[in-house]
């Protein structure tokens, strides 16, 4: 219902011929371009664009090229990570958001649930574990910079249909227990809500439990969830987080939001719609 925005229609007209926006991770003022690949694919998603949208095709069709190695992304390769590792994770994880059709995208999912399969499966995290199977599987280099970790974005959205029931339970419990949250998505421990509603916290702690609920005992573990968002109904029975998550990624999704009922509508349909998928 948002595809017809100005918001979607601004992003479009900057999506260049090969599928991309500019910089894929990250923003440098190098490039022309106002927003990044990764940006407008999220922003995208959020105002309901799929696969079967043209841009959205062009994107992946980009981003299958750069992870077969017809092409490669602007970005200037980071030494914190071995870089071939980190894009291969992140351009895969993108691709597999839009569809589970791209055999080399599955197989980097699959080498990481590998890893944390083996990482969890003794009931508990084990970090050495982690590291041996982590070499074992991904080759790192030995000046390759250091692992990623496994609780941000990339490593927890790829791995959303990859683990059986048992490691994915003993996963998630981890994820929510993690003092500094989701990397990427959140900074703050998921098991414990935000103590303002109306902050911009809050609307990044909804993306971090917009993600776990993919996860297929994600629905049982964030029961606790609706609690707190059934507390936080203003008197009319709807929701407004307030100006300051006017992100331009999660939100807005009307036009403008100079009227606060377009921003408490948009506030009340991104929180009706995660309800809706933890209600029994």
């Amino acid at each position: 219902m948002h595809k017809d925005s100005k918001w979607a229609k601004d992003i479009i007209a900057l999506q260049e011929d090969d599928g991309k926006w500019g910089w894929f991770h990250s923003l440098s003022q190098f490039y022309q371009s106002p927003i990044t690949t990764e940006q407008a694919l999220r922003r995208l998603l959020y105002l309901g664009f799929t696969i079967e949208d043209d841009c959205i095709k062009k994107a992946v069709s980009y981003m299958n090229d750069c992870l077969i190695g017809n092409n490669n992304i602007p970005d200037r390769r980071e030494k914190l990570h071995d870089w071939d590792i980190f894009t291969s994770l992140i351009l895969s994880t993108w691709i597999r958001i839009f569809t589970k059709d791209n055999l080399k995208a599955n197989a980097v999912a699959q080498k990481w649930s590998h890893i944390i399969s083996s990482a969890f499966e003794n009931g508990e995290y084990s970090q050495e574990t982690y590291v041996k199977t982590y070499h074992e599987v991904l080759g790192l280099k030995p000046n390759g910079g250091r692992l990623i970790d496994f609780v941000n974005f990339y490593p927890v959205s790829i791995l959303a249909d990859c683990l059986n029931q048992k490691i994915e339970e003993v996963f998630l419990e981890f994820i929510l227990n993690k003092e500094t949250g989701i990397y990427y998505i959140n900074d703050h421990r998921i098991y414990t809500v935000p103590p303002v509603f109306k902050s911009k916290n809050t609307s990044r702690y909804l993306a971090a439990i917009e993600l776990l609920l993919r996860y297929k005992t994600g629905k049982k573990k964030l029961q606790f969830v609706v609690d707190w968002l059934e507390s936080n109904r203003n008197q009319f029975g709807k929701w407004d987080m307030g100006s300051s998550v006017n992100d331009k990624v999660y939100f807005p999704l009307s036009d403008n939001w100079r009227k606060k009922d377009a921003r408490e509508a948009d506030c009340t349909e991104r929180i009706t719609n995660i309800i809706n998928v933890l209600s029994p």
